[in-house]
């Protein structure tokens, strides 16, 4: 039988021309790779019963004589295949040489489809729609829809002919990405580079301008709405230069921002959200500095908190219990009130007492405490007279989504009587909605431009506008978002999606490639992104360093049954998501999809505490609910060079006894995190100043001196024959028996038994403390020989972690740094193999030999193969009487 096969992680091109070479060979059998480009698979599951192709576990042992294979030049692993079939192969891939005794088409187009096409053409067969659509994608796929420097005419009039036979570019379309033209993206980028900011009445606005490219012919309307989609400003004013004459055209995403009125001012018009304008014999300067001072004309001015409050506010005493507030909570319906000291005359505003921190402590059995206890402390207050953004910032910068609206001369300490009423986070999102307008986060817009690099941002606008296409709120969380506020570039960029993170990944791959690891149990996705991906993402940008994969994760919210337990996980909105996070500066968020890209979300303050260098727990029960949160606070605290402020610092003191209930290995987990810090000795120092240490097993501490030795490490490691003793492996090891090293056996095996220390850590712990015990018995005058038997029992990582506990001005530090470079790699040419040829009976006196001849070669007595050989044969003659 003819069996025809294609390579793994298909592409359209292999399919199609799977599914051409069948239809050329219709008694064949075309057999399915086993792994498909996720879009491949998409369109199968689809269309697949019209091409005639076969699953892999639907294949049956059969006599394959015959194979062909088509996009490929790698033979398969097929059951029931001769061991010389004869090959045939239809490939575009001239860069590879397949052997000589194939049969070959082997020709430089874009795509093997092509070729295959052309034989459909040349035998005269005509195509159903299916087939002619999934030939198509094939040639677009390989060749950029006709536009890749490798694109011939053979593809191009490929592509005609399956136009004609009914290929259906709609579903072309929803499967592959189309990419500006080249000048297009010319213009793109002008603009792009030319961008300048301004903030007109809380409100961003983005003018630029460029020189039109030289045969440009489209539409720059078209260019500049793909730049507002990019940039999401409240409005972008483009100017383009034309020759003799100026071309404006502007885009606004909200109605107070009025771009006709800049078009009806240059003598053009349009609408408030779309407007242009042609300006003849003007100069580029010219009309941009007349644009620049019509700016403030079309931006409305703020709205006010007046707008928008309600009057009247409800107020919680302090001392009420908890129990009882959840009875008020639960009777009068809303998320939160504010809280009032109740042991003065007039009782003054001392926080905020929401719904969730209610319910949290009702049900880890703490109904009994007073309110104050579980409250956000603060006095956050407005006044009518602030703007609507003004009160969003607030809310972000505080987590309060219930804000009391004091009169406009009310003073620190803020009192009961000053209240006049209350704004809620309902009540903001309410008037933003009916006003169809958004406040923008233009200062991370500017940040991901600058800090991602072009690769990056191009694919962060990419994936942003799928997600807007499929109505799927996407967000960068957390850590990326903390350090872009820090002036650091991101180490990642794991995505929250507020729906379904699987279905999204899943249309990346459909529209750009790559592979998709999806846990439906969980809602979550690994993209694997190929180089071809990125080409795909973000052609023609530089692709060093980007990353090799993305996660998506939907959104979720974490209960805790009882304190310390794991968590049960269900999915929830993104403000729930990110309180479930450990502390404030690590629940910041920037949304991504489209005209929300740049927006940040800062519920909890993150952004505030960022600015004031602390560490901040989300609320009181933080440590209870998760004390592994303890040993992370003082690693972020250091890492940042932050405090861990007061009120979570009293918490932390509050629930060290709860590390008794966390298992060893997420104790482990968390230590083996602080180890890999640039500073673990600071980490280990402050853990152990807030008791931290003694309260993971008894007696455990920090000695001091120990980071002299944490301090050598990385020069030792700078040496590359050192880094290699970690066998690829970080230094955690070497940190961690440092660690333990100067405290009594005792301590360091309970320790490592109540970390769950692995098997393998716990032997080369105890090699380390032998070796630091057997470095008293080395002198200066000790012969190589008798260094090499000392330390012979001792693997690499073992001889660097003593290593670092020498001082450099030790004699010993010589000694071992020698035996490590030079002496442990000495070798004598004589073998077992050698002593057996000479008549010797295998046995201990083979070791006795070998020992012998190292420690002579060692030490100098013998430097040669040669000199082995004359020793040999002296103390064979010197032991005949001994030697079997």
């Amino acid at each position: 039988m003819l069996l025809i096969l294609t390579h793994e992680n298909a592409d359209f091109d292999a399919i199609a021309s799977l599914a051409a070479a069948k239809r050329l060979y219709p008694e064949a059998t075309a057999l399915l790779p086993r792994q498909l480009n996720h879009n491949v698979e998409q369109f199968l599951l689809l269309y697949g019963g019209a091409f005639g192709l076969l699953r892999p576990e639907n294949w049956r042992r059969r006599r394959v004589e015959r194979l062909l294979l088509v996009d490929t030049q790698v033979v398969g692993s097929v059951k029931g295949m001769g061991k010389r079939p004869l090959i045939s192969l239809i490939d575009h891939h001239t860069q590879q040489t397949p052997p000589a005794d194939w049969t070959v088409q082997l020709e430089a187009v874009g795509a093997t489809t092509t070729l295959l096409t052309e034989h459909l053409q040349h035998v005269g067969q005509s195509l159903s729609a299916e087939e002619a659509t999934l030939f198509l994608l094939g040639i677009y796929e390989d060749t950029g829809a006709l536009t890749y420097d490798m694109t011939t005419p053979r593809d191009a009039a490929a592509a005609a002919w399956l136009l004609e036979q009914g290929a259906q570019l709609g579903i072309v379309r929803q499967f592959l990405q189309m990419a500006l033209t080249p000048l297009q993206r010319e213009l793109y980028e002008a603009l792009l580079a030319a961008a300048e900011w301004h903030t007109i009445h809380e409100q961003p606005v983005v003018v630029t301008t460029a020189v039109l490219p030289p045969g440009f012919s489209d539409e720059i309307s078209g260019v500049v709405h793909r730049l507002r989609e990019a940039l999401q400003p409240a409005g972008l004013l483009a100017l383009v230069s034309l020759g003799r004459d100026i071309q404006f055209v502007g885009r606004s995403t909200t109605d107070t921002v009025d771009v006709s009125a800049v078009a009806q001012a240059l003598g053009g018009g349009g609408h408030k959200r779309a407007a242009a304008a042609i300006i003849v014999r003007e100069t580029l300067t010219a009309v941009r500095q007349k644009l620049l001072t019509l700016l403030p004309q079309i931006v409305s001015p703020p709205a006010r908190v007046a707008q928008i409050m309600s009057l009247g506010v409800q107020t919680i005493p302090a001392a009420m219990p908890v129990r009882e507030a959840a009875d008020f909570i639960n009777r009068f319906g809303h998320e939160g009130y504010p809280v009032v000291a109740d042991n003065q005359d007039t009782p003054r505003l001392v926080g905020l007492l929401t719904r969730r921190a209610v319910d949290r402590a009702i049900n880890h059995h703490l109904g009994h405490l007073p309110v104050r206890r579980i409250m956000e402390a603060g006095a956050v207050t407005v006044r009518p007279s602030d703007s609507v953004e003004q009160l969003q910032q607030l809310m972000l910068a505080t987590g309060w989504g219930q804000i009391p609206v004091v009169g406009e001369t009310a003073t620190e300490p803020i009192h009961s009587d000053d209240l006049l009423g209350i704004v809620t986070r309902t009540d903001l999102l309410g008037f933003i909605f009916q006003r169809d307008g958004r406040l923008a986060q233009t200062t991370l817009r500017r940040l991901l431009d600058q800090s991602l690099g072009a690769a990056l941002w191009r694919m962060v606008q990419e994936v942003g506008q799928i997600a807007a296409k499929m109505s799927t709120p996407l967000y960068i969380v957390g850590g990326p978002v903390r350090d872009l506020l820090l002036g650091e570039q991101p180490t990642d960029l794991d995505m929250v999606v507020e729906s379904d993170a699987i279905a999204l990944a899943r249309r990346l791959q459909t529209s750009f490639g790559g592979e998709i690891y999806a846990h439906d149990r969980f809602g979550t996705a690994k993209w694997q992104m190929t180089t071809a991906v990125w080409h795909n993402l973000a052609p023609g940008t530089n692709l060093a360093n980007v990353p090799t994969s993305i996660d998506f994760v939907t959104a979720r919210t974490e209960f805790y049954a009882e304190p310390s337990a794991l968590p049960e996980v269900s999915y929830a909105s993104i403000k729930l998501d990110l309180h479930r996070r450990d502390f404030t500066i690590n629940t910041l968020a920037v949304r991504l999809d489209g005209e929300h890209l740049g927006q940040l979300l800062d519920f909890y303050g993150g952004r505030r505490d960022l600015e004031a260098g602390v560490i901040r727990v989300l609320h009181s029960l933080s440590f209870v609910d998760d004390p592994t949160r303890i040993l992370r606070a003082v690693r972020f605290e250091q890492r940042l060079g932050f405090a861990i402020e007061p009120r979570t610092a009293d918490l932390l003191q509050e629930s060290l006894e709860m590390l008794e209930r966390v298992s060893g290995d997420r104790i482990r987990h968390e230590i083996e995190l602080s180890l890999r810090e640039a500073d673990p000795a600071q980490v280990l120092a402050r853990l152990a100043e807030l008791q931290v240490l003694p309260s993971l097993q008894k007696e455990l501490c920090w000695v001091a001196e120990t980071a002299v030795s944490f301090a050598r490490v990385p020069g030792l490691l700078a040496d590359p024959a050192w880094l290699a003793a970690l066998g690829g492996d970080t230094p955690v090891f070497v940190y961690f028996a440092l660690w333990l090293l100067p405290l009594p056996e005792a301590t360091r095996t309970a320790t490592m038994k109540r970390l769950k220390v692995r098997k393998r850590t716990r032997e080369d712990m105890a090699a380390v403390a032998t070796l630091y015990g057997l470095l008293s018995t080395l002198t200066p005058d000790m012969r190589p020989s008798e260094v090499e038997r000392v330390l012979r029992p001792f693997i690499p990582r073992v001889l660097l972690s003593v290593m670092a506990t020498l001082e450099p001005s030790d004699w010993r530090t010589g000694v071992l740094d020698r035996y490590y470079h030079e002496w442990r790699l000495v070798k004598t040419a004589v073998s077992g193999h050698h002593l057996r040829q000479l008549g010797l009976k295998p046995g201990p006196v083979y070791a006795e030999i070998l020992d012998l001849l190292l420690a002579a070669r060692l030490d100098g007595q013998i430097g040669d193969e040669a000199g082995e050989q004359a020793w040999l044969q002296q103390w064979l003659v010197q032991n005949s009487d001994n030697v079997p």
